[in-house]
């Protein structure tokens, strides 16, 4: 079974930065795509950025220009990078890695909570 953990979530003031960890352990896999969602109060879980196993990223229009993921391939990690966050950043934000072990798989951490003050 395929497991992965968030860390680094907090709170921040508004243009301030934040950095998340996510860390994928295991049997073993191959993680093909690794990436962040976020869910806000009373709203659904939304895409922020992901990553393919060949280095191809996709980020929410939203965080363009503001977030950054990369991955450490060798120890299964995906890292966020968070820049001139704002009040609507706010959220829980939940790792998600989608590979290959016996079969596919798609897992996801518990969540950071990621909270923007004014």
């Amino acid at each position: 079974q395929v497991q992965v953990a968030e860390s680094g979530g907090g709170l921040v003031q508004a243009g301030g930065s934040l950095r998340l960890s996510c860390a994928a352990s295991g049997s073993i896999f191959v993680a093909d795509v690794m990436g962040w969602y976020r869910q806000a109060p009373g709203k659904q879980r939304d895409l922020v950025a992901t990553m393919t196993r060949g280095g191809i990223s996709n980020y929410d229009d939203s965080v363009k220009g503001r977030f950054t993921i990369s991955r450490d391939y060798f120890n299964n990690m995906v890292y966020l990078q968070m820049n001139s966050l704002k009040i609507e950043d706010t959220a829980v934000y939940y790792c998600n890695l989608r590979g290959r072990a016996n079969g596919d798989f798609d897992s996801w951490g518990q969540g950071t909570q990621v909270t923007v003050s004014s």
